[in-house]
């Protein structure tokens, strides 16, 4: 787990349009392939969308924390796979009750998944998970 939150918080982001997207609150957003850096916490407010290839590769670096407002959902698009994508968070994630996620967690501290809520990909915590009622399946590779 920390080789791998080590290895995708320190990829290079050369892209100053990938930083600190909408401050944080993404909202009907769709990410594309590379490096997202936010230096700020990081709220879905409503659905997004990842929209790259099958082989394309998605790293979501968060100096914060990262929270998705219940019932909404991360939505793979256009061939996008949930296991090349990459949830790098230095604090807290929470997803919300009857939210659902896609990717790979890579948590510095606790993750907590509330009731009713999903994960397609897997979770890496140093600290400690909280699934209630929670529904994760593992990715096919």
């Amino acid at each position: 787990m920390e080789t791998a939150y080590t290895d995708a918080a320190g990829r290079p982001n050369p892209d100053a349009a990938r930083m600190n997207v909408k401050g944080g609150s993404l909202s009907g957003d769709t990410l594309y392939p590379g490096v997202y850096t936010f230096g700020v916490g990081v709220s879905i407010v409503d659905d997004i969308f990842f929209c790259g290839g099958p082989d394309d590769v998605f790293i979501i670096q968060m100096a914060k924390d990262l929270n998705i407002a219940s019932n909404k959902k991360v939505i793979l698009d256009c061939g996008a796979k949930a296991e090349n994508i990459f949830w790098q968070v230095a604090e807290a994630v929470t997803v919300g009750t009857g939210a659902h996620m896609e990717g790979n967690i890579l948590g510095l501290t606790g993750v907590t998944f509330n009731t009713g809520s999903s994960l397609n990909g897997r979770i890496y915590a140093q600290t400690a998970v909280a699934l209630q009622k929670a529904t994760i399946t593992q990715p096919i590779l």
